[in-house]
């Protein structure tokens, strides 16, 4: 019997989210709910499956790991594109490695959600409603404020559009990025220094590569107002997050809204998680039943193909 095992299902919402009943009788299904990145323990777990199905980027798998799997013959993971996967050490080995699209909106509005809240301190004044205080904290608006984006792909584009209907003004820089590209969105293009300068909130929209790893640097951060706000629900090793922390400890900048992360999940004893000025959530950019639902659907669509022997939305 093929043995199916989902990965990092912290939430237990893997199999309610598609209708896996449609999969062939002998496949058998086991559900992981834990984070388990050890190789050599990852390796015994998953000895006895023939497919797993990985969430972006929660589970590493290394080289390593694929040439210790000899039963494995198909890997699925949501997206397509992860960076925590050697998608090429896979095909080598004999594996399949498939991938999945997603929301195109859960990532914008979750960058949004984060911008809001650090503007008009949402949180803090939620705590102190239930500590019986009142208004301890001055908010901003956004009209007329500076919105600086680090990246102008397809998330990036969709975050300007809700930048203008808040009336603020978007500047936009990254390496590749084209004047183009950005008269396409209604923004303005900048340089990098620029951005960083001019922005009142600056949030980040670029794909993890080794070009973009380490991109927002300790200079870059010192170049911001004391009164600016970065967003980040794209990847954390885009930022030097020593420098970032400095930052937000010697009120360098005014405050951030993280997603992402360089471990995940976040350490317990992480500094970041004891700073006021920092709105921190657990990588739910893409955390969304709409997401979840077309993760676990496509993925159902992948195994299916695989299993007659045309498969689909493959990864080399």
């Amino acid at each position: 019997m093929p043995k199916i095992a989902i990965l990092d299902d912290y939430t237990n919402a893997a199999l309610s989210s598609a209708d896996w009943t449609i999969l062939p009788d002998n496949y058998g299904i086991k559900v992981f709910n834990d984070n388990l990145i050890e190789p050599c323990a990852l390796v015994e777990r998953l000895r006895e499956f023939d497919v797993v199905c990985a969430m972006r980027e929660r589970t590493p798998f290394p080289a390593t790991v694929f040439e210790s799997l000899p039963n494995l013959k198909l890997f699925i993971t949501t997206g397509m594109r992860n960076a925590a996967v050697d998608v090429s050490a896979a095909n080598k080995n004999g594996i399949t490695v498939c991938g999945t699209s997603g929301s195109g909106m859960s990532t914008p509005e979750q960058t949004w959600a984060l911008l809001q809240a650090c503007a008009r301190n949402i949180v803090h004044d939620a705590v102190m409603m239930r500590d019986g205080k009142w208004q301890t904290e001055i908010g901003v608006e956004l009209f007329g404020r500076t919105l600086g984006l680090l990246g102008l792909g397809r998330i990036g584009g969709r975050v300007a559009e809700y930048a203008k209907a808040f009336g603020m003004n978007i500047i936009a820089w990254s390496q590749n990025l084209s004047k183009e590209r950005c008269d396409e969105c209604g923004v303005t293009l900048v340089s990098k220094e620029e951005l960083f300068e001019k922005s009142d909130f600056l949030s980040i929209h670029l794909v993890l590569s080794g070009r973009s790893r380490g991109l927002v640097s300790a200079e870059n951060l010192a170049q911001m107002k004391n009164s600016a706000f970065l967003i980040n629900t794209s990847r954390g090793p885009i930022v030097d997050e020593k420098a970032l922390l400095k930052s937000l400890k010697e009120k360098e900048i005014k405050g951030a809204g993280i997603d992402v992360f360089g471990i995940e999940p976040l350490p317990t004893e992480s500094e970041l998680r004891k700073l006021d000025n920092v709105l921190l959530t657990p990588h739910t950019g893409y955390f969304t039943e709409e997401s979840y639902e077309i993760f676990h659907q496509q993925i159902i669509e992948n195994i299916l193909c695989w299993h007659d022997g045309k498969p689909i939305r493959r990864l080399t």
